[in-house]
């Protein structure tokens, strides 16, 4: 059995998804909508199936039938963003406890947690569930063989539409979380992050934390509430990557969301009213003009800097490659980087630096990050700003433009050299709706990228915005 489940705390902070996965986006500053990009493009692989099932899914299907298994991925448009104010953590509570055992619902046995542990045991299921800021993320691997197959559609059938959410999980699963949080907000780097998210997003539900308080609030009927409220068919998107036909395939979807209701129950409506669910959200902050510095006390020896500002989201795809070209060259690209360059090869005041893209749902952030001794983490912040001032200013250097496309190209095959890194990527692209062909035209794309597309993007995207800058560390001398 292969169990995941991301803390609690998980997505405000700790887990970045950093988008170097797939390179999930793209170089002008026309914001597509995703159906503009679907009619834009051409037509997907031949091998690569697109359909929505019954109850208004989205499905990606892709055959691949070299060995006898099957990979499912679904994903919930139920991430944290949703959570209610004050009840930070809801959203990766209930699918914790939605893996943890179903109630008994016709002729079908409740089954405990440890009896569903056991099910998932005897059909060797391999199963995970994490919560990010935009969606639950439930991934099941098993046999092809018909039996195994369909058993294992039946139990995931269950998790959708009739989780238990025992009380005493429940109170155990609080009782984790809290005591986890705690600790992490023991780590330098938990409390960058999250001093990071909070000053980037303020007002927003990306910047909202987690905290003890938000965890004892929370209560079991709140989870039903939330599962009922958002854990429906038409906010879930279903990619397969297997050894199936297509038949067998939509056999599947349907076999999974067979329990499932279309549609919120007059029950649920009220539920959610009372607790103040979300129904639709705001537009996420842009960045304003000047920069703010937040500094966080911190008994550790050496200081840790994150620097972030919001500027993409998934569906701008154009823009996405251009970024993702540049952002290989300023702190990408590992030690090649030119924040390497700067930081660690002229001066050696960290042994590594990074810089990243994480476009979301809405406007995903561009973060920077370094590790320095106390005594020089001003000087370490003011070369990562002349560095990031001149690159926006400037761009790549013709030898440090080719050198990230050819890598980014040459690279790509290892994206995809396994069915798990295959189903992640669709499952992406199922989620944030981009163009089906995405991954057959994704080294085409990096390679139209010019040094004009990239100097267009840092000038739209960074020029005149500030950067949030944390610093966690002691004084010097403590």
């Amino acid at each position: 059995m292969n169990t995941r489940s991301f803390a609690i705390f998980s997505g405000l902070g700790l887990s970045l998804f950093l988008v170097c996965l797939g390179g999930l986006h793209a170089s002008p500053t026309t914001q597509a909508t995703a159906s503009d990009e679907q009619a834009a493009s051409p037509e997907p692989r031949a091998s690569l199936n697109q359909f929505v099932s019954s109850k208004n899914s989205r499905v990606l299907f892709q055959q691949a039938p070299d060995i006898p298994m099957i990979d499912l991925a679904i994903e919930i448009d139920a991430g944290s963003r949703w959570d209610p104010q004050g009840l930070e953590g809801l959203a990766s509570l209930t699918a914790q406890l939605a893996m943890a055992g179903v109630r008994s619902e016709a002729s079908r046995p409740a089954l405990s947690e440890t009896e569903m542990g056991e099910a998932w045991a005897d059909l060797a299921v391999e199963r995970s569930v994490g919560t990010s800021r935009d969606q639950v993320s439930l991934r099941f691997r098993f046999l092809s063989d018909p039996k195994v197959r369909d058993a294992a559609i039946a139990l995931i059938a269950r998790v959708l539409a009739e989780p238990a959410m025992a009380d005493s999980v429940f109170e155990r699963q609080r009782a984790t979380g809290i005591a986890g949080l705690k600790e992490s907000l023991s780590r330098p780097q938990t409390l960058a992050t999250r001093a990071l998210w909070q000053a980037m997003y303020q007002g927003h539900p990306y910047g909202a934390l987690v905290t003890e308080a938000s965890l004892e609030a929370t209560s079991r009927d709140h989870l039903v509430a939330f599962h009922g409220f958002y854990w429906r068919p038409e906010r879930m998107s279903i990619a397969i990557v297997g050894d199936i036909g297509l038949a067998d395939a939509k056999r599947l979807v349907e076999g999974t969301q067979a329990l499932l209701q279309a549609g919120i129950s007059e029950k649920d409506q009220t539920l959610a009213a009372l607790t103040n669910f979300r129904t639709s959200l705001g537009p996420a902050p842009q960045g304003g003009p000047s920069s703010s510095t937040i500094n966080v006390d911190h008994p550790a020896s050496q200081a840790h800097i994150w620097m972030g500002l919001p500027v993409l989201a998934r569906h701008e795809l154009d823009d996405y490659f251009a970024l993702l070209v540049a952002n290989h060259v300023l702190g990408g690209g590992g030690f090649v980087s030119r924040l390497t360059k700067e930081i660690r090869e002229k001066r050696g005041m960290a042994y590594s630096v990074f810089s990243a893209v994480q476009p979301l749902a809405q406007t995903g952030p561009f973060f920077l990050g370094l590790q320095t001794q106390r005594e020089q983490a001003s000087q370490a912040v003011k070369v990562v700003n002349e560095t990031l001032a001149s690159f926006i200013a400037k761009g790549p250097s013709e030898e440090e433009f080719v050198a990230a496309k050819k890598n980014l190209i040459g690279g790509f095959a290892l994206r995809l050299d396994s069915n798990r890194k295959l189903i992640d990527n669709l499952a992406a692209i199922n989620f944030y709706r981009l163009p089906a062909n995405y991954l057959d035209t994704w080294t085409d794309r990096i390679d139209l990228v010019s040094r004009e597309d990239i100097q267009n993007v840092l000038n739209q995207r960074f020029a005149g915005r500030g950067m949030v800058t944390v610093i966690v560390a002691g004084q010097p001398g403590s």
